[in-house]
């Protein structure tokens, strides 16, 4: 088990192994120290296979870059307001929620 972040090297190995396996339709693996963005970039390559539009693997590359100098995190920052009044979170009320679904968002 590795204790703290990883490094920029380690993030670089991993995300490089992560895209060919998402390729190859060998699955991801959880925990990679992936932001969100990237993560889902790299779910989107898996479930296109076989016929992997380049613009998707330019994508996961372009998250990942933003990963690494902290542009995701910023846009995250952002969008948080928003995300968060999207969801109702806050009002204490429960508004903008499914009722038959308490996790879940209205819709």
């Amino acid at each position: 088990m590795r204790s703290g972040r990883p490094s920029p090297r380690q993030l670089r190995d991993n995300f490089d192994r992560a895209l060919a396996a998402a390729l190859a339709g060998q699955g991801l693996r959880s925990c990679q120290g992936f932001d969100d963005y990237t993560d889902s970039a790299l779910w989107a390559i898996a479930r296109a296979r076989p016929n992997v539009p380049d613009g998707l693997v330019e994508a996961a590359r372009r998250a990942f870059a933003g990963q690494l100098d902290g542009s995701n995190s910023a846009r995250r920052q952002e969008d948080l307001p928003r995300m968060l009044a999207e969801r109702g979170a806050g009002s204490g009320t429960g508004e903008g929620r499914d009722p038959a679904r308490p996790d879940g968002p209205a819709g």
